[in-house]
């Protein structure tokens, strides 16, 4: 069985071609259309083994994210590539109808779009990716894989905001995301014969978007994030948790069509791009603070700072930590951020082995010091892989 895995944001569309068989699911090719939108998107197509598979085709024009589908889906049919059997998608949020990861029909179609009203940045461009997808490909089953579904699990102390009720019947509720990462480090660590897997464990998904899970004997218990993706830790354009005094002053501030310019400002100018006056790029923010820069010193820190305090009051949660986990593009390749992070968290049984943080690997790697008390890993997160598995399983289930 071959899976086409598609993976969409706001302006790119990440692509992977698995094959399913008897054991876990296996990359044959993934890709990338970037920049959508823009007068020149970037393209990006390889084998397993890395070998360039694009023909030279580094730029494209892709000024919408059908355009961008049509790329996609021209790459994957090309000759000598393996038929499609399945599609898979990441969908950020379900809304308030969907608890699980179902195949596509026109019901879920309409519970998506309803949806929309939770994640308007998110969902709507996935929907349509979708809807493209699933007319270029007609012949073949196509299922929605959730970002909230691996969060389910969360008490109802957990996932209870306290506001009135009748915002509570509509769906109001703290839902978590990054739940395809988590989902797939707890995958990965039962796997490895030579890791005891941690009881208590605290993952950090550390990249663009930020979010930390507090998990118990694999299911997660609380989480950072709530409603939406904004919410939770400091990210690199989103703020993270704010006082709602301070929204609505914003409100009252803000000329024009008040909420889509305060939700423009929530979603891509806040967050370590506001504090710091740079562009998303933690490793060109932390070139500057090493340089002096003022601005970008105080933006590393207030992010560090924000991360340390949820994991610690995870611990505190779960009465001890025995993992704190280390994943995403910040988690898996910035050593000092991981090092700022777990600082100072001696106390809770956790200490860090400088020189194994500093080393670099894809693998799964251990980099806590050998007194530690809870184990301190670095793990790549893998959704496209974590979807691709549930896609088999639920073709499986359909036969």
């Amino acid at each position: 069985m071959h899976i086409l895995v598609l993976n969409s944001g706001s302006s790119s569309i990440k692509f992977s071609l698995f094959e399913d068989g008897e054991g876990e699911p296996r990359a044959l090719f993934d890709g990338e259309v970037t920049g959508i939108g823009g007068k020149a998107a970037g393209f990006k197509f390889r084998d397993a083994a890395g070998k360039d598979l694009s023909g030279g085709k580094d730029t494209v024009k892709a000024e919408t994210p059908v355009e961008a589908i049509g790329l996609v889906v021209d790459a994957v049919s090309g000759a000598g590539l393996p038929k499609v059997d399945a599609v898979g998608y990441r969908v950020v949020h379900p809304g308030a109808k969907l608890d699980r990861h179902v195949r596509i029909t026109d019901e879920v179609i309409r519970d998506l779009k309803e949806a929309v009203v939770f994640a308007p940045l998110h969902d709507p461009a996935v929907i349509e990716v979708i809807r493209e997808t699933m007319g270029r490909f007609p012949d073949v089953a196509h299922y929605a894989c959730f970002d909230t579904v691996f969060h389910e699990t969360m008490p109802e102390a957990a996932t209870t905001y306290p506001i009135p009720v009748e915002y509570r019947e509509r769906g109001v509720r703290r839902y978590g995301f990054h739940g395809l990462s988590c989902e797939s480090i707890v995958r990965q660590l039962r796997g490895e014969k030579a890791i005891a897997f941690p009881k208590r464990m605290v993952i950090a998904h550390l990249g663009s978007g930020c979010s930390v899970t507090a998990v118990v004997d694999g299911r997660s218990v609380d989480t950072t994030m709530g409603l939406t993706p904004t919410g939770g830790v400091v990210m690199g354009t989103r703020p993270g948790d704010l006082d709602p005094g301070l929204v609505l002053y914003l409100l009252r501030q803000t000329e024009g069509d008040k909420v889509k310019a305060l939700e423009t400002m929530l979603n891509h100018d806040a967050g370590m791009v506001a504090l710091s006056g740079m562009a998303n790029d933690m490793k060109a923010v932390r070139e500057a603070a090493a340089k002096g820069d003022a601005k970008a010193k105080l933006a590393v820190e207030v992010f560090t700072r924000s991360v340390k305090k949820a994991v610690g009051g995870f611990a505190a949660l779960m009465g001890g930590v025995d993992a704190v986990v280390f994943a995403g593009g910040i988690g898996e390749h910035d050593a000092r951020s991981r090092a700022e992070i777990m600082g100072g968290l001696e106390g809770l049984g956790i200490s860090m082995n400088s020189e194994l943080n500093e080393r670099k690997g894809d693998a799964i790697r251990r980099v806590s010091a050998s007194d530690s008390e809870a184990a301190i890993y670095v793990v790549p997160a893998k959704e496209d892989w974590m979807i691709a598995v549930h896609v088999h399983r639920m073709a499986q289930t359909e036969d």
